[in-house]
């Protein structure tokens, strides 16, 4: 497709846009009384408008029925997370019982790798990425030196090459042969947040797991965003936040996948609590353990449902509409917002650079040479939400759910204003 940045041409593409109706689906932000431009759905998606009648459900329930909620709810509570996980199996590429809702992303991915990081005096390194999300990077750091290793000996940094903005899979594949019998777990981002990079991750699961590591991915940008097959790609564990792409509310409750060959098992490494032991025994208070056979048996506590009703609206939408066909207008939108960036940089020269490879979902980041804070404060105050990353990094993620081809064209106008402010 040959683009225009005009707003005649962005119009059309909108009238041809078979999502454009799910805008209206969405609450905006006002901004001057305006509706703003909303880029940032890498950091916390906009409220579906459904989400507010999912919450008073269970609030009236609560209301009028007490603790007898649990049970004769309409959806009672006791097993209210249950109805979200054939939809959610459908966007991260699992089996339904390979994958279950509890707690958050970091606290989840610390209690995965209670499991899947058990380290032995010769097999103990972590590989990960070069600056990794910092929550990332705390865990492991925590984790190895809980199990009496230096950070400095037991965590291996894949480095992007010197004035690259993205790192290679060779690179990355190339590491994990070197450290070879000495890693014991591969956990890495399957999108990278500075940048919007796409890992490669069946490729990079096939290399951990050929040389005995486990491998396991930080998911929380690449949910709900991107092409996901965690159980053809045969990761051993991943974890993922809800509130970015899948637009369940800030903080919200975290998804995990475990591989169905570590489903099953007494024996597994593992923090138990009274909501992974088997359902049909959950209330006869005995006192030993038996995990339920799917990833229910990594929970444990009982399912906050009051965060679990506004990801369960979410996930309405994306089985309306499914992921082939969200990835599809990703795709264009990230093409035409691409575009219109180029045609901007041409017309003012402002000597900004995309550093999002084309391995990318939603996200382009864009770093600005010569600008700096001052053009993200105006685009801000202009009705245009987009992220600021240290040093100097401006991150934009048109969601296909609620983003427009006219968005990104009336963008472009925004942003040249503001750049030529800026300049004079």
């Amino acid at each position: 497709m040959e683009f225009q940045n005009t707003l005649g041409f962005a119009q059309e593409l909108d009238k041809k846009d078979v999502l454009a109706k799910y805008r209206k689906e969405f609450v905006y932000p006002k901004v001057n009384g305006q509706e703003v431009i909303y880029f940032t759905g890498n950091s916390l998606g906009l409220q579906p408008k459904r989400a507010k009648a999912f919450v008073d459900e269970i609030m009236t329930d609560w209301a009028e029925l007490g603790v007898e909620g649990h049970f004769y709810a309409e959806k009672p509570w006791w097993d209210y997370h249950e109805r979200l996980i054939p939809p959610l199996a459908k966007v991260v590429g699992a089996r339904p019982e390979e994958v279950t809702v509890m707690n958050t992303l970091s606290v989840n991915l610390h209690f995965l790798m209670v499991s899947f990081y058990t380290p032995t005096k010769n097999r103990f390194k972590i590989l990960c990425e070069e600056k990794a999300f910092p929550s990332d990077q705390y865990m492991l750091q925590s984790q190895v030196r809980f199990h009496g290793f230096d950070a400095e000996d037991a965590i291996v940094e894949v480095k992007k090459r010197e004035g690259e903005h993205f790192w290679r899979t060779e690179d990355i594949l190339a590491k994990i042969d070197e450290v070879g019998d000495q890693l014991a777990l591969v956990l890495i981002g399957g999108v990278n947040y500075y940048n919007g990079q796409v890992m490669d991750m069946e490729a990079i699961t096939k290399a951990g797991k050929k040389v005995g590591a486990n491998v396991g991915w930080d998911l929380a940008h690449a949910v709900g965003n991107v092409e996901l097959k965690l159980h053809d790609w045969n990761a051993d564990f991943a974890a993922w936040c809800s509130y970015k792409y899948m637009n369940s509310g800030p903080g919200n409750a975290s998804g995990i996948f475990v591989h169905e060959r570590h489903l099953d098992q007494k024996d597994i490494p593992r923090f138990e609590g009274w909501w992974g032991t088997k359902k049909e025994e959950r209330f006869l208070m005995k006192p030993h353990f038996e995990p339920m056979p799917n990833a229910d048996a990594w929970q444990v506590s009982n399912p906050p449902v009051l965060s679990m009703a506004p990801y369960l609206a979410s996930l309405e939408l994306f089985e309306e509409v499914g992921m082939p066909a969200l990835i599809e207008k990703q795709k264009t939108l990230t093409g035409y917002l691409e575009f219109v960036l180029k045609q901007i940089d041409a017309e003012v020269d402002s000597s900004f650079e995309i550093i999002t490879p084309k391995d990318r979902g939603c996200q382009l980041s864009v770093f600005l040479h010569g600008q700096g804070r001052a053009l993200f404060d105006y685009l801000m105050q202009n009705g245009v939400i987009v992220d600021w990353r240290e040093p100097n990094v401006i991150r934009l993620a048109p969601a296909p759910f609620y983003c427009s081809y006219e968005d990104m064209h009336q963008f472009g106008q925004i942003l040249k204003e503001g750049i030529l402010k800026n300049t004079r």
